[in-house]
């Protein structure tokens, strides 16, 4: 099993990442009002995707890293990584499926600058945080 410290390193590792991708990916849109590496835009409500992406990272990242402080085991944080986890999940998978759909369905040559779009890798690091959380929370004693 996966030790309380572990957990909370790995998933502070890559909440961060998901904060400075999806951060990037607002910066971008922000700044230049363009769509970084020149992908279509998802927008949901009116506003681009990544910038609540960037907001559920920064939850994520927030939670665990209040746990990394206090160290008390909590298992708080591993909770609201989990709930966020899995609705970024459904949020991501819906712009994944779109922009899959699109991709298939289009006669004009789609090129992702990473290969895959952006909303693509959201959802990765979405998979795997949920995975950790609801595994560790599955096996955790204090349950």
């Amino acid at each position: 099993m996966m030790t309380y410290s572990s957990y909370v390193k790995t998933v502070l590792v890559l909440s961060l990442g998901g904060v400075l991708f999806a951060g990037y990916l607002s910066a971008v849109k922000i700044f230049s009002d363009t769509c970084a590496f020149n992908e279509p835009c998802p927008y949901f409500l009116g506003y681009p995707a990544c910038w609540y992406g960037f907001v559920m990272y920064s939850v994520m990242f927030l939670a665990t890293l209040t746990a990394f402080v206090k160290r008390n085991g909590s298992l708080c944080p591993v909770k609201i990584n989990a709930l966020v986890a899995l609705f970024g999940i459904l949020f991501a998978g819906y712009f994944v499926s779109s922009e899959f759909r699109l991709w298939m369905s289009s006669t004009e040559n789609l090129n992702y600058s990473l290969g895959l779009p952006t909303c693509t890798y959201g959802l990765i690091f979405y998979i795997i945080i949920f995975i950790l959380s609801s595994s560790y929370l599955l096996k955790s004693p204090q349950n």
